[in-house]
């Protein structure tokens, strides 16, 4: 623990407690839970337990709003009516501290976060606990969503002081933003093995009154070694490590961290985590003759496979809820998240590449589907998220998984039709629920239950192969497939009419970023112009609602207004590192899905900016934020994780790499290595916490393919040509459409272009790397041949 002792009460030294999850294994990393581990401090803390879920009786919402009523954030929205003097993140809360000389109380979350509604129930509506927060606090709640720069630099403060972290997120800070005690979760009452958030305010209050100096040099003693262990340098290194050595040990880290039986790469709770996915499938592809290889494409298809089969899909309404508690994939944490969404699209519609297997081709349109129905605003944005939490019926209190689970006799009153040439008496109900796994008791473990929500409800999860289920009740299989789907359809109908989870309607740049990727890929992949559509129109929705024309700045957030408006805060929150770079991967692979060259200009426009806003000039790589928006922060970050989303830096050198191959501009090209440099201590030390970046090392060192297709964009022959581009598995490479006109904006960035032609009049491929091109190709087979190679 960093450092030193203190005394928080009298004469008493408090050890700092464990409570509630441990920190999570590699492959989910603890950011990406919405509740504690552990409580954190630069002094030993007491800790509080996971409590119950008990109705507050002292918890009167107060009927005057408090200052977030002016707040455009549905989280912070959702704190309007507490009993806190709650203050936004900015300078009047931060010069009200100094005046009167109190701590800060930060208090960090998001609106869909299943604890954060459960402290703000127990404790941020209790009237004495709100008095405590407004007279010895300055209290200051913040939307991890819409800064993530506070999220991350406190977060860095409650993991390095402890083993975990989690949403709530709640730090107390000196008047200078230097934090002193952090934790997650805390009940709101003493129990007998823990401290309540109560006692926890006292204590505090106390020690600023008592011990204000220790505290202020211990928290200066933390800043300055979280300042020193945070930097992220090329230092004296002038290149970055063997693209092989780093893939071999990430290889082997995953390798010895996954679940043979259900895929995966973490006991339990399990995450999605593409980016773990992404590493496999290239790692398998330059290692196709090899054991490795094959291991690696077997961990991928099957864990996508044991996903999709479990319960961490919603089988009724399609999409993916945002983790699993239990190692088998059963019981999700129900909360449905925007940008696993994107990613997850991508990575089925890339298994489908790489196995020709229609099952995960299903998935990847059936996630789009979700998106497209539930999460899509009419400007063509997406929504963040929808919550785990929905009452089960109207008027009573919400519960998590309350519009996702089932009981037997709903399903028997809903499917009751007899199935006609049965082995033995069947309705349709029955048959879903032995496919699925529904019992008269209940599916779900108590264990997995810790509030008693889920009592005698099941959650769908394939049980049984089609095949299996079909010789079981002497059926064919095509019709038990029919029936299934019938019966999913009922079930769906069934469930408009539940009252429907809280949906955050704040939109953001990154993860529609993200999401104008999962639609361009997938439509590319599968071949489907609709999916297109929808990723253009996103790309649509980013230029006119989050783009700054005359500063070339993006907008973090917008928010849905009345009538199918979109909001801005004022003054707007203007765009972090991850917006530009997921924003400028979803632009260049919407070039490459439509050949529409305006996604590619602009693309490379944002570089510009984001070059000029979050570069570091001095010890490469890209800070998370710009200097001028996080003045006041103890720390400037460079996020090192690729977690639940991928780290920017990492889909910076990506998109750096492919900027370079589209515009054979070297200025990018040395970014990327300067990038790749910096990071190669954290790389070499942990090549698992970075996969998506040991994957960009390894198309840097490995060089891009450009496959330059030249002919008319409406032609068949081109569209031939461009589709089997897209049909095959390809990672490392920019596709590029050669229209014959020399003025177009790619001929004027590349003039080799000019010397391609078309081979006897007819649409011509040509596969170039290392500035030397293949033999023109005009056959699909023979390009896919040498792509293969």
């Amino acid at each position: 623990m960093l450092g030193a002792r203190a005394w928080l009460g009298r004469g008493l030294l408090l050890p700092r407690a464990r409570l509630g999850l441990s920190a999570s294994r590699r492959g989910s990393s603890s950011r990406d839970k919405d509740r504690s581990a552990t409580v954190n401090s630069s002094v030993p803390m007491p800790a509080g337990g996971k409590g119950s879920r008990p109705s507050c009786p002292s918890a009167t919402p107060q009927k005057a709003p408090n200052r977030l009523i002016n707040e455009k954030s549905p989280y912070l929205l959702q704190h309007a009516y507490n009993p806190v003097d709650w203050y936004p993140w900015g300078q009047e809360a931060f010069d009200k501290a100094r005046k009167e000389n109190k701590p800060i109380f930060l208090s960090v979350g998001y609106s869909t976060c299943h604890w954060c509604h459960m402290m703000e129930e127990e404790s941020f509506q209790n009237e004495e606990i709100g008095r405590l927060l407004s007279e010895d606090f300055v209290s200051v709640k913040v939307d991890r969503e819409e800064r993530p720069d506070v999220d991350k630099v406190f977060m860095t403060f409650v993991q390095a002081t402890s083993s975990g972290g989690g949403w709530p997120m709640n730090v107390w800070l000196t008047p200078n933003l230097q934090p002193f005690v952090g934790g997650t979760y805390f009940p709101p009452e003493d129990g007998l093995t823990r401290v309540g958030f109560r006692t926890v305010l006292m204590r505090i209050r106390d020690q600023w009154k008592q011990n204000k100096n220790t505290l202020l040099e211990n928290s200066q003693r933390v800043t300055t070694a979280l300042l020193a262990r945070s930097e992220i340098s090329m230092g004296d290194r002038q290149l970055p490590p063997s693209a092989a050595t780093m893939n071999s040990r990430c290889f082997q880290q995953l390798d010895e961290g996954y679940d043979e039986e259900y895929g995966g790469f973490a006991e339990a709770p399990k995450f999605p985590t593409p980016v773990i996915l992404n590493f496999l499938f290239s790692y398998w592809l330059s290692h196709r003759l090899t054991q490795d290889g094959s291991r690696a494409q077997q961990m991928a298809l099957h864990t996508l496979k044991m996903m999709a089969n479990g319960g961490i899909r919603d089988h009724v309404g399609q999409g993916f809820h945002r983790y699993s508690t239990d190692r088998q994939w059963h019981v999700p944490h129900f909360e449905k998240m925007l940008y696993d969404q994107a990613q997850l699209a991508v990575a089925y519609s890339q298994a489908f590449q790489i196995s020709g297997d229609e099952f995960y081709s299903e998935v990847a349109k059936g996630i789009l589907q979700y998106v497209a129905r539930s999460l899509n605003h009419r400007s063509g944005g997406f929504y963040s998220a929808e919550d785990a939490d929905s009452p089960p019926e109207r008027g009573m209190r919400p519960k998590e998984g309350a519009f996702y689970v089932w009981t037997v006799k709903e399903i028997q009153q809903l499917l009751p039709e007899p199935i006609l040439g049965a082995t033995e008496p069947l309705t349709s109900g029955q048959l879903l629920m032995k496919h699925y796994g529904l019992t008269e008791a209940g599916n779900i473990s108590p264990s997995q239950d810790p509030n008693g929500e889920l009592q005698g409800q099941n959650v769908l999860t394939v049980r049984y192969s089609l095949e299996l289920t079909a010789a079981r009740f002497g059926l064919d299989v095509e019709a038990v497939r029919t029936l299934l789907s019938t019966g999913l359809e009922k079930l769906f109908q069934a469930r408009k009419h539940r009252p429907k989870p809280h949906l955050d309607s704040k939109m953001l740049a990154a993860w529609n970023g993200l999401m104008v990727s999962g639609f361009a890929v997938t439509g590319a992949v599968l071949g489907i112009d609709r999916l297109i559509g929808y990723a253009t129109n996103c790309a649509k929705f980013l230029k006119r609602h989050m783009f700054d024309v005359a500063s070339g700045r993006l907008k973090r957030t917008c928010y849905a207004g009345t009538g199918g408006t979109v909001e801005h805060s004022n003054p707007p929150c203007w765009g972090f590192l991850e917006d530009y770079t997921f924003v400028v991967r979803g632009l260049l692979d919407l070039y490459e899905a439509s050949q529409e060259s305006s996604w590619l200009e602009w693309a490379l426009r944002l570089q510009d900016t984001q070059d000029r806003l979050f570069w570091d000039s001095r010890g490469g790589g890209y800070f998370c934020s710009e200097a001028e928006l996080g003045s006041g922060l103890p720390l400037r970050l460079k996020d090192d994780q690729d977690g639940a989303e991928p780290s920017a830096n990492s889909v910076s050198a990506h998109n750096l790499l492919r900027l370079h191959g589209f515009t054979g501009h070297k200025d990018w090209m040395d970014k990327c290595v300067c990038l790749l440099t910096a990071f190669s201590e954290r790389m070499r030390r942990v090549p698992v916490a970075l996969p998506e970046m040991v994957r960009a090392l390894s198309a840097h060192q490995q060089t891009l393919k450009q496959i330059v297709i030249c002919g008319d964009p409406q032609a068949k022959d081109t569209k031939a040509l461009l589709q089997c581009v897209h049909s095959t598995y390809v990672p490392n490479k920019v596709l590029i459409l050669a229209d014959g006109d020399p003025s177009s904006f790619l001929s004027r960035q590349l003039p080799f272009l000019s010397t391609l032609r078309r081979l006897e009049d007819r649409a011509t491929a040509y596969v170039c790397e290392n500035q030397a091109c293949s033999m023109p190709i005009t056959e699909p087979c023979e390009l896919r041949k040498l792509l293969h190679q």
